[in-house]
């Protein structure tokens, strides 16, 4: 499934790609601004305030990355969904303040937007979209990513393992605790967090896509999880081969004495 998607740019060597699902999100969002009473112009400026959302996740994902860059870890790509983005390393670093560092850098990103937004339009007083003159439009419009980007921020510190609030909270586990241990009590407090969180959007919230992101952010941190035992077997066995070796090895040859007139 992740698979499907099609790659756009490069961005100091990491790939940016789109899955196509996020295209059937683009045509969903215009055609609610068409049927607003927008006409093509609703439709267009929908798709503009849709894609301008995601720039700020694609920066949301680039602190990310840029901070993983920096403790020498690849970036494979950012993948960008319909239920937001995903930035792919080759590795998970194992050291709990170089994780925390990682995973911090990307709300802290969208905290910095806002703060910059906030500098210029004021604290966020919903979205005054509607108004008739390009100042009131630039001045919404300004508002309404500065909304976005505190709930993107505030959201992703919520900690429900994979998300980053569930990974700091890993990180945070592991200053006290074994690896993998810290990535199960992680990953099980993240699900039972998103099984709440599914429950609320579908029967108190009344928002089926928030529980199908629950259900999401519910399999992924299980498969992460599996993944992390995985490795850890994987490098128990390892080990447990080289010591074999070693214990097989013949013991090194006694140099024979040297004689002396």
């Amino acid at each position: 499934m992740l698979g499907w998607s099609i790659n756009l740019f490069r961005i100091r060597g990491i790939q940016l790609a789109v899955h196509f699902s996020f295209f059937l999100l683009l045509a969903y969002v215009a055609d609610a601004g068409r049927r607003d009473g927008g006409g093509l112009p609703g439709a267009l400026a929908a798709m503009a305030v849709l894609l301008a959302c995601f720039t700020c996740v694609v920066l949301h994902e680039l602190g990310h990355s840029f901070t993983a860059m920096h403790f020498g870890i690849r970036v494979r790509r950012i993948l960008l969904m319909p239920i937001g983005g995903m930035a792919q390393f080759d590795d998970v670093p194992r050291q709990p303040w170089r994780e925390f560092l990682i995973t911090i850098a990307g709300p802290a990103v969208n905290f910095a937007i806002a703060g910059l937004l906030a500098l210029w339009v004021g604290r966020p007083v919903g979205w005054p979209f509607s108004g008739d003159d390009y100042e009131t439009r630039v001045f919404g419009f300004a508002q309404l990513l500065l909304t976005w980007n505190l709930l993107l921020g505030v959201v992703n510190l919520v900690p429900v393992f994979p998300m980053d609030g569930g990974r700091i909270f890993r990180a945070l586990l592991a200053t006290r605790l074994p690896y993998l241990q810290a990535t199960f009590w992680a990953a099980t407090v993240g699900k039972a967090l998103a099984i709440v969180g599914a429950l609320l959007a579908l029967f108190v919230w009344n928002l089926p896509m928030l529980a199908v992101l629950f259900g999401f952010i519910f399999f992924v941190g299980e498969a992460e999880y599996r993944t992390a035992k995985y490795r850890e077997l994987e490098e128990a066995r390892y080990r447990e081969m080289l010591a074999r070796r070693y214990a097989e090895m013949p013991p090194p040859l006694e140099e024979p004495p040297v004689l002396r007139r």
